[in-house]
């Protein structure tokens, strides 16, 4: 059995990556694929339980106890929903998974780069995603968006600082993995944007 690919999305609040989610599924399903479509921090039982508490503006974590906490949630993430799936030649399509870790564990809240790098090829192994699909955008935009859509949680109410180095961290992590790490110009009108992700969906999966 041919082993499904592992596609993740990308991008800090705002960026328009919540929006594709809607139709990525039905758009592989066309295609003869089948979809697990997960997210993190969530996908299991625990990770729903350390999303709610990850994202309460309420708490206050320090960045090696959220990074930590990240990776746990991972680690039972892959073993219960991703690679079962995968192996039983599914494609997972997932909100998130290790890059969105450097970029606001790292970029956002300090943590050393090398840190989250041992914590990943302890967790993961070699395991990489075949696309992911970082939808960029400025940081004000995305937070302007985010403002006007909901009440923010504990990292939406951070300063633009916070989501200047969310974004460079993402840049960054696109540079050291250029093979499967596709930008997305989120500023762009709706339409254009979602041609380029079914472009690059096919281009880069479909082979």
């Amino acid at each position: 059995m041919t082993r499904g690919k592992f596609i993740t999305l990308e991008g800090m609040d705002g960026a328009g990556k919540s929006t594709h989610l809607t139709w990525i599924p039905d758009f592989l399903a066309a295609r003869g694929v089948t979809v697990r479509l997960t997210r993190e921090p969530g996908g299991t039982a625990l990770g729903e339980r350390l999303r709610e508490l990850m994202l309460d503006k309420n708490q206050k974590l320090h960045a090696e106890t959220e990074a930590l906490l990240m990776f746990a949630a991972r680690r039972e993430h892959l073993d219960k929903v991703i690679l079962p799936a995968l192996d039983a030649g599914n494609w997972v399509v997932c909100d998130r998974f290790t890059d969105a870790t450097f970029a606001y564990q790292s970029g956002g809240s300090g943590l050393p780069w090398e840190r989250i790098v041992a914590l990943e090829s302890w967790v993961q192994g070699s395991l990489q995603p075949d696309l992911t699909l970082y939808f960029d955008v400025p940081s004000e935009i995305g937070k302007a968006r985010t403002q006007a859509a909901r009440e923010p949680d504990r990292f939406e109410q951070e300063g633009r600082s916070f989501f200047d180095r969310v974004r460079e961290s993402y840049f960054r992590r696109a540079r050291e993995m250029p093979h499967r790490m596709q930008i997305i110009d989120g500023t762009v009108a709706l339409d254009h944007v979602k041609q380029s992700v079914e472009n690059k969906i096919i281009s880069n999966c479909f082979k």
